[in-house]
């Protein structure tokens, strides 16, 4: 990992602890809510490895505070400002790409705004996410597949897409050139189905 992944990990290994603890919750009762394995919890609260956006997701969902609460700490300011390189780097593909989460609502209705580069070659696969989650996704440069559940759609430069997320999909560059797109993540809810006393 280099310096600023480093950085990021230990922040968000930070925040998981702390949300964790307030909530007085051992390893075992957040890795019980969140559906991963407790060495996946002590792993991210010890800042050790770089999980992966599943991994994050799901526990900001046990926690009950959304993808962005675990990568900004909590501010007061009803304006927050992400400058250009600041976002944080969420997902690193093997030819290049990357997923930047670059700004982000508070629950109980998460809006996550997303930055994408794939490499010729990359492909990001997502499990689903929470119900009712959506997902709408435009093209800036190159061209991308996207695969929602059974569909598979084709999208060039300014084409744009809406779709739920809370079925399996991906996002793939099979093409010559890099390709960037926006991704904007709503999911409703958040915090309202979290358990109370683990």
């Amino acid at each position: 990992m280099d310096e600023s992944t480093t950085a990021l990990a230990t922040a968000i290994g930070a925040r998981v602890k702390q949300e964790r603890q307030s909530r007085q919750w051992t390893l075992d009762q957040l890795a019980e809510a969140a559906g991963v394995s407790r060495r996946a919890v002590v792993n991210v609260e010890q800042g050790s490895a770089n999980p992966s956006v599943g991994t994050l997701l799901r526990i900001s969902d046990a926690l009950g505070v959304g993808l962005p609460a675990l990568v900004e700490p909590p501010e007061s300011k009803p304006v927050q400002v992400t400058r250009h390189g600041e976002g944080a780097a969420l997902w690193t593909g093997e030819h290049g790409g990357r997923g930047v989460l670059v700004a982000g609502t508070e629950p109980p209705d998460v809006l996550e705004l997303w930055e994408w580069t794939l490499g010729v070659g990359d492909l990001h696969a997502s499990e689903a996410h929470t119900a009712g989650t959506r997902e709408l996704l435009q093209v800036h440069d190159g061209a991308i597949t996207v695969v929602v559940g059974e569909e598979t759609v084709r999208l060039g430069a300014g084409d744009a897409i809406a779709f739920p997320g809370d079925v399996p999909h991906s996002y793939a560059n099979a093409g010559r050139k890099v390709a960037r797109f926006s991704l904007s993540v709503f999911e409703p809810g958040v915090g309202a189905t979290s358990p109370a006393s683990h």
